[in-house]
């Protein structure tokens, strides 16, 4: 990678923490089309370079989350329970079962396309009355489990997919974020190391891009701070809007360049 490459991974990496980090979401979903598309990062080293951007980056928002007091939470502990296992098991399905720039892009399209209907639905029509009470600790967990699985096959840590689900269910926002990215760190740091350890006995770009990867999650780094440093300043249903409406505007991208 060259270092005019390295560098707009850390443009990259600084704009979409700011505008992702006040929502729970790392960004790492949103560098996928970068680094796929225009970085040229081969697949499946994308998923744990990464994977290191989340490992870099979540500890800038997560700071200061801790600094307002909002992240060590009964939430945070149940995420972190169901993801670790599930994105161990979704590292080794990358590696062995989920080969190839093409399926993979189709892949990442099915995953943004209802995340990002789903935050654009959520800010145009939020729920007609709020919801009463909070979801079960075994679902948070089920829910967690499933996410992780999906966050090991893609690199994206999960907090985006958690995020918005969450709250859809009725847990408030302020909640949901430091505990998301809490998630994402973690989850993080154990797919990148399975992702280092079947590198040792799998041929195949199965190690991350390391400079990119430590570029993009120091922009992501910053960006991350100030996101954090940002939310009770920015209006919630435009932030849900923007990032929905890029999410789906990258599968519906991703959609035609797989078909054609």
């Amino acid at each position: 990678m060259t270092w005019q490459g390295d560098l707009l991974g850390f443009v990259a990496g600084l704009l979409i923490a700011v505008f992702t980090a006040p929502v729970g979401v790392s960004g790492a979903v949103f560098l996928l089309p970068v680094q796929l598309s225009v970085l040229g990062v081969p697949s499946p080293a994308i998923t744990p370079t990464n994977l290191l951007y989340n490992v870099v980056a979540t500890p800038g928002a997560l700071a200061r989350y801790r600094a307002n007091g909002r992240l060590f939470t009964p939430l945070t502990r149940l995420l972190v329970y169901g993801t670790l296992p599930g994105v161990v098991v979704g590292a080794v399905i990358r590696v062995f079962a989920v080969p190839g720039a093409d399926v993979f892009r189709l892949l990442v399209a099915v995953l943004l396309l209802p995340l990002g209907v789903w935050l654009c639905a959520r800010a145009v029509r939020p729920p007609p009355r709020p919801v009463r009470g909070e979801p079960s600790s075994r679902l948070v967990v089920v829910l967690a489990l499933a996410v992780g699985v999906v966050g090991g096959i893609y690199g994206i840590g999960g907090g985006s997919i958690l995020g918005p689900i969450l709250a859809g269910l009725g847990v408030p926002l302020a909640l949901v974020a430091p505990a998301a990215l809490a998630s994402t760190f973690l989850t993080s740091v154990a797919g990148a190391a399975t992702y280092a350890l079947l590198s040792l006995s799998t041929p195949g770009d199965i190690a991350p891009e390391w400079g990119l990867g430590l570029m993009c999650g120091l922009g992501g780094l910053i960006g991350g701070y100030l996101g954090a440093h940002l939310q009770p300043r920015l209006p919630e249903p435009a932030l849900r809007f923007l990032l929905g409406a890029l999410a789906t505007a990258l599968a519906l991208l991703y959609f035609v360049q797989t078909l054609t």
